[in-house]
Formats: C-alpha cells, sequence, structure tokens
C-alpha cells in the first residue's frame, strides 16, 4: 500500500467500486477502503433490479448467471383491503447482491484499483481549501493516506459528506427506516415481486416479498421517518410476519435507512465527489438504489480520471459529473421525489378505490402508468409526471 494515490474511494460497495474501476481505467492510481472484512456483507438491501436497468451496467454477453437468484416477469400490488392488482411483463431479477457485489470489487481490481478491507476511515484531509486524502484506521494503527480527489461511497450516513461540508444530510421525512429478513418456507409464486401498502402495516412506505427460489424471500418493509419514532420497522415487520408468514424459518435480518429524498444539489466540491446513497441517489418512490448509483458511479470515475490527467481538481472540473448526472437520471430523480410526495398523500381508502379501478382494466391495460394515473386523479399535475418517468 502506497501512502500516496490519485483517488481513494471511501465504502467498497457496487458504487464505490464502479467509480474505482473506471477511475483506474481512466490511468488514475486508485485504492478502495472498505470498512467491513469482507467486500459484499452483510447484504444491506432487498435485491431487487428492473431488466433495462441491469443491461445498462452489463452489456450484451456481460451478464453474469451466478448474479440472479429468480427472474421476475411480474408485479403483485396489494391494498390496504387485501384487494390485489397484477401487472404482467415487467421483467426483473432478485440478485445475489453478495456475489454481485463481489464481482464489481473483481472488476474494479482487474482495472488497477487496490482494495483495502477492515480500514475505517476517520476523517478528511485538508489543504487550502481542497480534500487531500483520508485518515484512516487500518489493522488498529492510524494512517494518513493522500489523494488528489476522495470518492465518498460510504451511504447514507455518508461522513464524507459531512466532513466536506456538501449538505448531504436530509430531514427524517425523507429517511425510510427499514428491516428485512431473508426466510425460508416462503409459499409465495417464484416469479412474482409483492408490495403491500396500508397505514397499519408500512405508514409512508410499504412491505415487500422479493423471492429468490426454492421457497426462500427476502421480505421487509420501510416506514416514512414521520412514523419511525412511534413503532420500529421491526415491530411492523414482525406483525406482518406473524400474519402472513407464520411459519417460515429466518436465515438472516437487517436493519438500515434508505435515503428517499431529492437529488442532491452539490455532488462534488474541491477534491471530492460523493456517489450512491451518499448522494441521495436512491429512487424516492421505491427507495431502489443500486443502478442509479452505478450509472452515476461510472460517471464520477471518469470525471476523476479526467481530472487527474488534466491536473486540476477544483471543483470547477469535477463538477462536470454533477452536470452529466443532472442531464441524465437527476431530473428524473426531482420527478420521482414529487411522485412520492403524491402517494405518501393517498389514504387507504384512496388506495383500496385504486386497486379497484385497476381491476376493472383487461390484464394487459394494467401498467405502472396506468397505475399512477389511477392513484393521483385527485392530482393531475403529477400524473404528468408518471408519464414522464414510466414512458
Amino acid at each position: 500500500m502506497r501512502k500516496n494515490y490519485d483517488v481513494i474511494v471511501v465504502g467498497g460497495g457496487p458504487a464505490g467500486s464502479r467509480a474505482a474501476k473506471h477511475a483506474a481505467a481512466g490511468g488514475a492510481r486508485v485504492l478502495v477502503l472498505e470498512k467491513d472484512r469482507e467486500v459484499g456483507a452483510p447484504v444491506r438491501c432487498a435485491e431487487g433490479v428492473g431488466d433495462v436497468g441491469l443491461r445498462y451496467i452489463a452489456r450484451p454477453g456481460e451478464l453474469k448467471i451466478r448474479w440472479i437468484a429468480q427472474t421476475i416477469t411480474g408485479l403483485r400490488f396489494v391494498a390496504p383491503d387485501g384487494n390485489a392488482v397484477e401487472i404482467h411483463h415487467q421483467l426483473g431479477y432478485v440478485l445475489n447482491r453478495k456475489q454481485f457485489d463481489y464481482d464489481m470489487a473483481v472488476e474494479a481490481a482487474d482495472a488497477g484499483a487496490e482494495i483495502i478491507t477492515k480500514a475505517c476511515v476517520t476523517g478528511l484531509l485538508f489543504e487550502d481549501g481542497f480534500v487531500t486524502g483520508v485518515t484512516a484506521n487500518i489493522l488498529g494503527k492510524e494512517i494518513n493516506l493522500n489523494s488528489r480527489i476522495v470518492i465518498g461511497a460510504d451511504g447514507v450516513e455518508s461522513r464524507v459528506g459531512r466532513w466536506a461540508k456538501l449538505r448531504s444530510h436530509f430531514d427524517m421525512h425523507d429517511l425510510e427506516t427499514c428491516a428485512q429478513v431473508t426466510a425460508a418456507n416462503v409459499d409465495v409464486k417464484p416469479d412474482m415481486a409483492y408490495f403491500y401498502f396500508g397505514t397499519n402495516l408500512a405508514p409512508g412506505g410499504y412491505a415487500w416479498i422479493f423471492p429468490k427460489g426454492g421457497g426462500v424471500a427476502n421480505i421487509g418493509l420501510g416506514i416514512s421517518g414521520d412514523y419511525s419514532g412511534r413503532t420500529s420497522p421491526q415491530n411492523y415487520l414482525q406483525r406482518f410476519l406473524e400474519k402472513h408468514f407464520p411459519n417460515v424459518s429466518i436465515l438472516t435480518s437487517v436493519v438500515g435507512g434508505v435515503p428517499c429524498a431529492r437529488a442532491l444539489k452539490k455532488l462534488s466540491g474541491n477534491g471530492v465527489m460523493l456517489v450512491g446513497d451518499a448522494a441521495h441517489q436512491s429512487n424516492p418512490v421505491s427507495g431502489g438504489g443500486l443502478i442509479r448509483a452505478l450509472v452515476a458511479a461510472q460517471i464520477a470515475g471518469g470525471v476523476a480520471a479526467e481530472a487527474i490527467r488534466k491536473n486540476d481538481v477544483s471543483r470547477n472540473v469535477l463538477q462536470k459529473y454533477d452536470k452529466e448526472w443532472y442531464r441524465g437520471e437527476g431530473r428524473t430523480h426531482n420527478l420521482f421525489y414529487r411522485l412520492k410526495e403524491g402517494i405518501f398523500k393517498l389514504t387507504d381508502e384512496e388506495l383500496n378505490k385504486t386497486a379497484v379501478a385497476l381491476n376493472r382494466l383487461e390484464p394487459d391495460k394494467r401498467n405502472l402508468v396506468e397505475m399512477f394515473k389511477t392513484a393521483l386523479v385527485s392530482q393531475p399535475r403529477l400524473i404528468l409526471d408518471a408519464i414522464k418517468v414510466f414512458l
């Protein structure tokens, strides 16, 4: 391990690995610091992903079978009163995220990045208004590591963002607190993803079931931060399991937060950039963040390498990343945020009526656009947003 690098990436999740890969491929000397002892573990994700998004990351011929736990061909939405609506032909996958994350890290290493696990970053180094490296605890020893650029891929609690004063904090209203188990003996259709709604079930959020094959599934829920001080998501999840799946065996459990906020206005500064949950890049409606994070990380890594080649790591150069992300994903992100706010206002009665109305349609006419148009009939200004993001 050197003491001097062009780029240090804080966080060895898929966003960190993707940024490292593209920075290293562009000629930068890159170091990835991961606080956990193993890349890809523990899994803090429901593991669902759409086919279109995944194929943006994995070009034809690169989609690895070992990433896929289960192919999904339909969605089942369950209203508060139990009435269900099924939408088919929504191709997606439930991933083996541990394997996926591991492979992302291998790709970064193959491109030339160094990766160190059990490396806890404890602070940033500064000089003349620029971030110039990190302090880290590695094998019990506190050391300084210098770099031209630091990329924060350190998740929803991003300390890099706070230390760099990039205003990465958000209101509790925009934080979904989540709990999830991976369970065996789950009796559901293996090719269907399930979503449950209701104020008593998951206020300000929803519950999900993502099958992984062989009777195993991820079962979880998220609630709005507005409600997290009343009852924990673990308690809501326990009630859900007792009602719907009393005989399952719990294999793993995880809790955490998901940012469902507006796009972060400033993604970079002098010598620093943020990607993934650290940059609030999760979809505000679904909470899914994998593909958006990978898209952002690819841009960030390429811009970082370009800045190193130019010998200019000022925000004036690094903000090319901000601009490219906003031209692509950022504008759509804020449309999704407005949709989230509209959905948040829906009552259980309105959700029940939505299910009834959708079930009156022929199965081949049911899709996500129709679902949002029906649910948001009392908020017509948001219907155009739904059409923009789904068509």
